[in-house]
C-alpha cells in the first residue's frame, strides 16, 4: 500500500505492506528520522511523541495509514542547531536531559502544549505533559517549559517588529 505525508516539511510517499504499522516503525525504520524514540509500544511513555498535523501524537500506537495526507513533525523538523525551536532552546538553557532518550518526546509534547497554552501554569503542565522519564529530570523539565514559554513570547515579539 502506498501512503504519502508530508514530514517535516518534504513529501513523502512510502510503501508499506500492513497500513496498520505504526507510524513510529515507518519513521525510523524507513525514513532513518532516528529522533522518535520506541519506549514501551503501548503508547503510555511518550518517547515516541511527534506531531501529526500539529497535535501531539503518540507515533507507537497511530498506524501509518492514518498519517495519509497528513502534516507530520518529528524532533529533527522542530528546529535545527543553527536555529533551535524554544523548546530545544530552553532544554539547553537548563541542561533537562540526563540520559536524554525520552527527551525528545518531552519536547515534542511541549511544543504542542505551547501552541495551545502559550503561557502554561504548572497544573496545565502537569494535565498535559504525561510522558515518563526514568531519570525524573521533571523539576528542570518544568523549569524548561516555562522558559520555552517565555522565548516563544520573544521570538513573536520580534516577528511582530519586524512585519
Amino acid at each position: 500500500m502506498k501512503i504519502e505525508f508530508t514530514i517535516n516539511g518534504v513529501l513523502q510517499s512510502v510503501e508499506i505492506e500492513d497500513s496498520n504499522t505504526p507510524l513510529l516503525w515507518v519513521v525510523r525504520d524507513v525514513l532513518n528520522l532516528k529522533g522518535t524514540k520506541f519506549g514501551c509500544g503501548k503508547a503510555a511513555c511518550g518517547a515516541c511523541t511527534l506531531h501529526v498535523d500539529d497535535e501531539a501524537v503518540r507515533s507507537c500506537s497511530y498506524a501509518v495509514k492514518f498519517a495519509e495526507g497528513k502534516q507530520i513533525t518529528t524532533i529533527e523538523g522542530l528546529g535545527s542547531p543553527q536555529d533551535p525551536h524554544p523548546v530545544q532552546q530552553a532544554w539547553i538553557e537548563e541542561v533537562v536531559p540526563q540520559c536524554g532518550y525520552c527527551q525528545p518526546g518531552f519536547m515534542m509534547a511541549t511544543a504542542a502544549l505551547l501552541n495551545k497554552k502559550p503561557n502554561p501554569s504548572d497544573e496545565d503542565i502537569d494535565n498535559n505533559i504525561v510522558n515518563v522519564c526514568r531519570c525524573a529530570t521533571y523539576y528542570r523539565m518544568r523549569k524548561a517549559i516555562h522558559r520555552a514559554a517565555e522565548l516563544t513570547q520573544e521570538t513573536n515579539l520580534k516577528t511582530q517588529e519586524n512585519v
